[in-house]
């Protein structure tokens, strides 16, 4: 069994490389080959905007009869994304970059104009100075100032950073801060001011009313009764209270008219002659008869009730003993 991988090809003694027939392929024939858009582009036939670094399916092939220093120009092919139009462009090795043919527009790129008028420019001064030596001398002079111009900047340049790098910035917040709260000091003490101000000014105001009410003579609104203090008995201190306060409970007072009536006047007995003794009582309930009781003491019509009621009570007193 012959090995899968074979290294080494068998070649007979009569082999001949020259008499193998060759494939003629064209010198213009395409490759397909994927790309990406190498810059901003807009579709001429529907306006579409195709963007740099979109992926393509390309046709390649190699442009005749132009070469830049032995270097072949190649040609793309490639298709709108929306209206399928065809696009072309090439390559460009003397500026490295790529040029459109057909199809589209390139979109504007400053910086790219910006590198060839600089191209330019430079050109140009190198054909004058080919010709011309005092021109030359001229150039030279202009680019010395230049130098010396970029040097004196930088210069200064220096000189503020190391007077930055002394600088205390602790110092100047502190300062800042300083003037901060006298700033804001100050804003208040400005605002007592016009408080007191326009206080006064209220005052004033005030005043001038008061003076113009007196001087009209209108009567002043009576004040209104000044209300009980709760509390007011507490700090009063204790009256003292009468004596009789018990006894006027239970009998009542002596100037009364009602306490008259519980004095009842014994009448006096009568002789066995028939005349009535004046001056002798009645004797008590209960007393043995032939006994003299002893006269009460003589009503006065001005006497009180409470005289009364011990006259009586010394009645029945003396009526007990004997």
């Amino acid at each position: 069994m012959s090995e899968r991988k074979v290294l080494n090809k068998y070649y007979p003694p009569d082999f001949d490389p020259s008499k193998i027939p060759k494939l003629k392929l064209p010198k213009d024939r395409q490759y397909v080959v994927r790309l990406m858009a190498p810059f901003n582009m807009r579709c001429k036939t529907c306006g579409e905007y195709i963007y740099k670094g979109k992926k393509f399916n390309a046709r390649k092939e190699t442009v005749q009869n132009e070469v830049y220093l032995g270097l072949p120009i190649f040609r793309f092919y490639i298709k709108c994304t929306r209206c399928l139009a065809e696009i072309t462009f090439k390559t460009d090795p003397e500026n490295t970059d790529y040029t459109m043919e057909h199809g589209a527009t390139r979109n504007f790129q400053a910086e790219k104009l910006l590198e060839e008028e600089e191209k330019r420019v430079q050109k140009e001064r190198e054909d004058e100075e080919l010709n011309n030596p005092m021109k030359v001398l001229e150039n030279r002079t202009k680019d010395s100032k230049l130098e010396m111009e970029v040097l004196e900047n930088l210069q200064e340049l220096k000189d503020l950073n190391q007077r930055q790098a002394h600088v205390d910035f602790e110092a100047m917040l502190r300062q800042h801060r300083l003037s901060e709260e006298e700033r804001q000091k100050q804003e208040q003490e400005e605002d007592e001011r016009e408080t007191e101000a326009l206080l006064e000014e209220a005052r004033k105001r005030r005043l001038l009313e008061d003076s113009d009410s007196e001087e009209d003579a209108a009567p002043a609104p009576p004040k209104p009764a000044p209300r009980p203090n709760p509390t007011a008995i507490l700090d009063e201190a204790p009256k003292a209270k009468r004596r009789v306060e018990s006894w006027e409970q239970s009998v009542g007072s002596l100037g009364r008219a009602p306490l008259s009536g519980l004095v009842v006047v014994k009448k006096p007995r009568a002789d066995p002659d028939g005349s009535a003794g004046q001056g002798q009582a009645a004797p008590a309930p209960g007393a043995p008869h032939g006994r003299k009781v002893a006269d009460p003491a003589p009503l006065l019509p001005a006497a009180s009730s409470l005289s009364q009621l011990g006259a009586y009570l010394d009645s029945d007193d003396s009526n007990g003993s004997n």
